[in-house]
């Protein structure tokens, strides 16, 4: 009759695309022999004889990761060529008068945050290494298998990257448009996001991670209980951000005071101003901070190694407090005394630290072992075995341990470009201690196993006797 459907056969070129193999055994079924996008089309065919109408799928509207990736990089360059040409439109509309003034008020508030941002970026590249070369950190650290990878620190730190120099640009140019009130708001908002961001309680954002990290933190400034390698680890860490914790701390007291976009903290007496004693006591707290860890190692283990580790962190004490006098005391006394002891003073705390690197910290016998990856790498290659890593590490750790003692000289802290230049140079330097502290904790680990497991093979007397032949009896 006319109008009643036909059956079509199954091999049937209505049911199918020209040129191509028959797909279809029934109406909306799929032969294994045909390609996925022709699947999708014959079945989109038949749903439309049918009179059903089916949604294309995810994996077929979505655009190739290489063209995501693309559009990102695309992305960031507008959003950094955009934030480059505002910065510089609002300081040029200055006086130049205050232009230095207001740059370095603006540089004190978000230097801290961008040289955090470094430490986050290194760190995820340090994580990136431990699991090529198939160090197991995570037991090392004693964390769990929920710890956030070198993928989840890099989109941290790419946050952070974005969200600093945007904040850092709207308040140039809220300040140079004169809108006052706003500019000042804009770092207090920034320092309380991150703040919020770090001890919110409820499970986003890392919580694990987050609880983790504050726990250490804890541990640190409280060592009531035993070192463990993270303690000390992060500690270190520290005492390489000292100068990053004095600025936070000005930057809050500027906040809590409202000297923020004023020209109240230009006196240097001030609550707040660059001669402040607040400013030494800072830089100080996390030397302190690894001395007492030194000392509570002590009361546990008595190895007289952790006083001489105790030592070295006392050394940075009076190259601090020294040059801290130099505002307190008289002209002729600090160039005749106390600027003698200052220079002293740091290099013995400079050659102190450096001879604990490399007899301490650093296993010279595997160095760059951590290098050996467990896949073909070009980073591997370059730097796995090369005799020119030893002296490159060596001497740049020399060089930056003599130059920090510049950072923890307050008196200095005026050339804030340069001190910058050499905290960034400081966390560089960290970032390659990191390495071979790392390296020389996990073959520590390894070799006490195959010790144990040594003594746990080894027979004993008694079992030689029962078994001469050395069979399981």
């Amino acid at each position: 009759m006319f109008g009643s459907l036909v059956d079509a056969p199954a091999n049937s070129p209505h049911l199918r695309r020209s040129g191509s193999r028959a797909v279809v055994s029934d109406i909306g079924t799929v032969e294994l022999g045909g390609s996925p996008v022709e699947a999708l089309l014959h079945n989109i065919e038949v749903n439309e004889m049918k009179g059903v109408t089916t949604p294309l799928s995810t994996a077929a509207i979505m655009p190739s990761p290489v063209l995501l990736w693309r559009f990102k990089v695309l992305l960031f360059l507008i959003w950094g060529v955009s934030c480059c040409k505002i910065s510089w439109d609002s300081v040029m509309r200055m006086s130049a008068n205050l232009r230095d003034l207001f740059l370095y008020e603006a540089f004190l508030y978000y230097n801290p945050l961008l040289l955090m941002t470094m430490m986050v970026w290194f760190w995820g590249i340090n994580l990136w290494v431990f699991a090529q070369a198939n160090v197991n950190y995570a037991k090392i650290f004693d964390i769990d298998q929920n710890h956030l990878s070198h993928r989840e620190i890099w989109k941290c730190a790419t946050w952070m990257t974005m969200i600093v120099p945007t904040s850092m640009t709207a308040y140039l140019y809220l300040y140079s448009h004169g809108e006052v009130s706003l500019a000042a708001s804009q770092p207090v908002l920034l320092y309380a996001a991150f703040a919020m961001a770090l001890i919110f309680p409820f499970d986003i954002f890392y919580l694990s991670s987050r609880y983790f990290f504050l726990r250490t933190v804890w541990r640190i400034v409280f060592p009531f209980q035993a070192i463990s390698f993270a303690d000390f680890f992060l500690a270190d860490i520290f005492t390489s951000m000292s100068k990053v914790f004095s600025d936070l701390e000005r930057s809050v007291c500027r906040m809590v005071h409202r000297q923020v976009a004023t020209i109240a903290w230009f006196e240097a007496d001030s609550v707040c101003g660059s001669h402040a004693v607040a400013i030494p006591i800072v830089l100080v707290l996390p030397y302190l901070f690894r001395l007492f860890q030194c000392l509570r190692q002590y009361k546990d283990t008595r190895e007289k190694t952790t006083l001489l580790n105790a030592l070295k962190y006392s050394t940075a004490v009076p190259v601090i407090f020294l040059s801290a006098l130099k505002y307190h005391v008289f002209p002729d006394n600090w160039v005749n005394i106390y600027r003698p002891l200052w220079l002293l003073s740091g290099v013995v705390n400079s050659l102190y630290s450096f001879y604990w690197d490399l007899t301490r910290d650093w296993d010279l016998s595997c160095f760059t072992r951590i290098f050996k990856f467990s896949r073909p790498n070009a980073l591997s290659y370059l730097l796995y075995g090369r005799k020119w890593v030893y002296f490159w590490v060596i001497g740049t750790n020399l060089i930056l341990r003599c130059t920090w003692t510049y950072k923890l000289s307050s008196h200095l802290r005026h050339n804030y470009l340069t001190v910058f230049a050499i905290t960034a140079l400081e966390i560089f330097r960290r970032f390659q201690w990191a390495f071979f502290r790392v390296e020389n904790e996990w073959n520590k680990m390894n070799s006490k196993q195959n010790i144990q497991l040594s003594t746990i093979d080894k027979p004993n007397d008694e079992q030689k006797l029962l078994d001469p032949n050395g069979y399981s009896v």
